[in-house]
């Protein structure tokens, strides 16, 4: 009981200590789509269920299609949410993240949005100035006892201006994954700094017994999510700390510095992943084709069900200039105006549950709500290695350009890593161009 108070303790004042708006980016996942749908039209929270008729929600997310989380949400979370509200049915549909962002972009252009839906953090200011989220706390008459059931700096991901426009489902970040096995035939120990770690990239790419390409790392995109624990741990910045200016930052010499070691890493072929027929992340580590990784607590169950028997352990974002800093990562639960809103906050209070988190711990996510934070569960889910790394995490810019910024800075970076222009050019354009994205 003292140790589980502990490691309770210890993710409240780690998470606490992180003004946090941000989000993750989970593995892709294939669009699982169902009819209704497309056909279940929204009513309104005197419609329906009111009349005592049988009410449909529609609840967009992310979890990967093939994933634990998806394989809970369906087959153990929805059927007990039915059972305990009977007259409401949970249609839920699995995009990839990218395209979830999108998709509800051109559903609010034609009216067709779901009622609820799983939000990276980070998207939650550009649909708030939209106008299509529902401020929970001035609608719902409950709002302020459900929160209390959630960790306060987590919730703050969703409160913009006063305001909350979702509630936490879960909150995480990355850290080192490395393979244990190419590390001890290299002679190498986990890398504890940025300069270990390039050199321990370029020691443990090469050619296997099979004659097979090995990489040191992997690194599946360059979006900000991917990026930015490189950054910030070699002292590099996106914008000021008022996130009104990217010049001076996003162009500075410590982030031009880590933008120039991924180039000379991908050069060097001691990294990859990013590139289109690139070895998915996971085969590629439980393969042995990649020496490390940066992941979050998913990639636990993600190797448990895919390579039981690979050994690997984890360790903290190397250190730089800036500190051994990752991302802080987390998504919210979000109505839209136009939801049903009597069953969509059913369920969205279903979703932030002891029992519903609880759930979706067993499948490496961390919950938000306090009283699953005690449960057996998450103790034995042996979070501590992320609740160590939380403490000195950081949220992306909380700006409501961040998506196409987001999408500016892969586009740049990707230009330096394949050689068009050299980092320094790339992110003086990219700063300038920011800088009009945030002035809007």
């Amino acid at each position: 009981m003292k140790e589980r108070k502990k490691v309770l303790a210890i993710l409240l004042a780690s998470v606490t200590c992180v003004a946090a708006m941000a989000g993750c980016a989970k593995s892709p996942a294939e669009p699982v789509s169902d009819n209704k749908s497309q056909e279940t039209a929204q009513t309104s929270e005197t419609g329906s269920e009111a009349s005592g008729e049988e009410v449909t929600i529609n609840f967009w997310h992310h979890y990967s299609a093939q994933s634990a989380e998806n394989e809970t949400l369906t087959s153990v979370l929805i059927p007990k949410f039915e059972e305990e509200n009977p007259g409401i049915k949970v249609n839920a549909v699995s995009h990839e993240w990218a395209d979830l962002h999108d998709k509800l972009l051109i559903s609010a252009e034609s009216n067709t949005l779901p009622d609820v839906a799983r939000l990276d953090s980070a998207w939650i200011p550009e649909f708030e100035k939209m106008g299509i989220l529902v401020p929970l706390n001035q609608e719902m008459s409950d709002y302020t006892e459900v929160a209390g059931g959630l960790l306060d700096s987590a919730m703050s991901t969703a409160e913009i201006a006063g305001n909350q426009y979702g509630l936490a489902l879960n909150t995480n970040t990355k850290i080192l994954f490395y393979n244990v096995e190419a590390f001890k035939a290299a002679g190498l120990e986990a890398p504890k700094t940025m300069d270990e770690f390039v050199e321990d990239c370029k020691k443990l790419a090469g050619t296997n017994e099979n004659g097979q390409q090995v990489w040191g790392y992997d690194e599946p995109g360059l979006s900000g999510w991917n990026l930015c624990p490189f950054i910030w741990s070699m002292g590099g910045s996106l914008t000021n700390e008022d996130q009104t200016k990217a010049t001076g930052y996003l162009n500075s010499p410590e982030t031009v510095a880590a933008i120039d070691m991924f180039a000379s890493l991908y050069k060097e072929n001691a990294i990859t992943g990013w590139n289109s027929g690139d070895i998915p992340m996971t085969d590629g580590f439980g393969t042995g084709r990649y020496a490390m990784l940066l992941e979050g607590p998913w990639k636990v169950a993600e190797m448990a069900g895919a390579y039981p028997d690979f050994a690997y352990e984890t360790a903290p974002v190397p250190a730089g200039k800036g500190g051994s800093i990752s991302v802080l990562g987390g998504e919210d639960i979000s109505m839209f105006n136009s939801a049903n809103k009597d069953a969509a906050w059913k369920f969205m209070k279903f979703m932030t549950s002891e029992y519903a988190q609880e759930e979706m711990a067993k499948c490496g996510q961390i919950p938000c709500n306090k009283e699953a934070l005690e449960s057996d569960t998450v103790k034995q889910a042996d979070f501590a290695p992320y609740i160590e790394q939380l403490q000195t995490a950081k949220s992306r810019p909380t700006v409501a350009c961040w998506s196409e910024f987001d999408s500016e800075l892969a586009a740049a970076v990707t230009e330096v890593v394949n050689g068009d222009k050299t980092a320094q050019e790339a992110m003086d354009e990219l700063a300038a161009k920011v800088d009009g994205l945030l002035a809007e």
